[in-house]
């Protein structure tokens, strides 16, 4: 029998207050977010303080990578409809900014004298700022469905 938590048994469905995006497999996905929040504040924060003026456009994208990085490890690892929202917004910015950095920095690879989170991709990351945001939004959506399941309505992501 599976394993219930205090908010199923309390009679909300898992996650209406916490902690489903968070828990089970969410947790592997929780760590490698932070620790790309970790590491992308630590990159950007040292090379906005060393030599910002060598690539301010970069470093600026490294540093908004980051902050995207914090806000989603904090909303997978909350979880509850608000925390959700936020994971689903904070993925989405993420993805589009792989995708158009990624793409910008193929065509036009003076644009970015030095390489940002996203740049070819997150080739630099081993393209993982590429695939993190869609393992993540699809994480969202599974869980969002297992919700609705054990809540016998629909919910709204």
């Amino acid at each position: 029998m599976p394993e219930s938590s205090e908010t199923e048994r309390a009679g909300e469905p898992a996650g209406a207050r916490g902690g489903a995006t968070g828990g089970g497999p969410g947790r592997l996905l929780v760590a490698v977010y932070g620790i790309f929040a970790l590491a992308a504040t630590a990159r950007a924060g040292v090379q906005i303080a060393t030599k910002f003026a060598d690539a301010p456009l970069a470093y600026t994208l490294s540093a908004i990578a980051a902050l995207i990085y914090i806000l989603a490890t904090v909303a997978l690892a909350r979880g509850g409809r608000t925390s959700r929202r936020v994971a689903v917004a904070a993925c989405s910015v993420e993805l589009a900014g792989v995708l158009i950095v990624g793409t910008y920095s193929l065509l036009d690879p003076g644009a970015f004298p030095e390489p940002t989170v996203w740049s070819g991709y997150g080739a630099g990351y081993g393209c993982v700022p590429l695939v993190l945001p869609v393992i993540g939004l699809w994480w969202l959506r599974r869980t969002a469905r297992r919700e609705v399941r054990a809540a016998g309505g629909a919910a709204r992501v």
